[in-house]
């Protein structure tokens, strides 16, 4: 039996048991046509290619530039397939049992350049010195310290805007954080972050929370900062889409391992459980290794 006519075969089977749209069926053929093509040029059939074969097939789609959902989307038509091919006595075994699903590789976060952030911040402390009443001078002094405090520490949103006031330690050096699973840390805080704090602390009411708010939780909501945030953003002339709180968290770890700090280093400061984690921030890492190599490899000097 021929590929096409096992193809139409199984074609036929999901129109009528599944009542699969016309459109299914059409990507159906199509993407099983170019397996078959595939496999017959590697001089083997539907009916007995390995699962080799069905690999070496999803790796020539990584090298066309399939992206991987869509080559997921390929290889569920191909399972599909031999499973019909298997149900229906016509193969023996299935080539596809134990071959893993290509998965996405994980979006690199986003994140703001050093001059960016540098400016957001001079943009929030320019509102605080200018802010005209009480009240103006209230909000932009918050915000700015949410800003300082943020780019500081890395902190989570959750962990920032539920901050205690009994977190920030007697000399304000150091903050001490609940993050998940109530796992506690103790981040450091610099010179700038430092002074912002004692500079807030002078002007707090009485209270458990650094960022008190009228709400039921009793602390700033997520959502109030990130609109704050994205407004400022707009007064310093960056686009609003490029700027939220998990944007400086990433700004905040990138920016430390362009630095030099080191992986471990960030994963305790950022409270990761997993290394893992961690790692998607070594594409900053490899950038570096590549400027060292291009400049300081001899065969690279002019």
């Amino acid at each position: 039996m021929s590929g096409s006519h096992l193809i139409g075969t199984f074609l036929e089977m999901i129109s009528a048991e599944r009542g699969a749209a016309r459109n299914t069926i059409d990507a159906y053929r199509r993407d099983l046509s170019d397996y078959s093509g595939f496999v017959a040029g590697r001089k083997q059939t539907l009916l007995d290619c390995p699962r080799e074969t069905v690999n070496a097939y999803l790796d020539q789609l990584r090298r066309d530039g399939l992206s991987a959902s869509s080559s997921a989307r390929r290889l569920s038509a191909i399972r599909q397939f031999h499973r019909f091919l298997c149900a229906d006595g016509i193969r023996a075994d299935d080539p596809t049992r134990i071959v893993a699903s290509p998965k996405a590789r994980r979006a690199l976060p986003k994140v703001l350049s050093i001059a960016e952030v540098d400016k957001l911040l001079a943009t929030a402390e320019a509102e605080v010195n200018a802010a005209p009443d009480p009240e103006h001078h209230a909000a932009s002094l918050r915000l700015y310290v949410l800003l300082e405090l943020l780019y500081a520490t890395g902190l989570r949103v959750s962990e920032l805007v539920s901050l205690r006031r009994q977190a920030v330690m007697r000399d304000t050096s150091f903050i001490t954080v609940t993050g998940k699973g109530n796992k506690e840390r103790v981040v450091p805080l610099n010179d700038r972050a430092r002074d912002a704090i004692k500079t807030y602390l002078a002007t707090l009411e009485p209270g458990p929370f650094l960022f008190s708010a009228a709400g039921a939780e009793g602390y700033l909501s997520r959502q109030v900062f990130a609109r704050d945030l994205k407004g400022l953003a707009a007064r310093a002339g960056i686009s609003t889409a490029r700027v939220a709180p998990h944007v400086l968290r990433h700004a905040f770890a990138s920016h430390l391992l362009a630095g030099g700090a080191d992986l471990r280093v960030v994963q305790m400061l950022l409270g990761h459980a997993d290394i893992s984690t961690t790692q998607i921030y070594t594409h900053v890492l490899d950038e570096k290794l590549r400027d060292l190599v291009e400049t300081h490899h001899p065969l690279t000097q002019g």
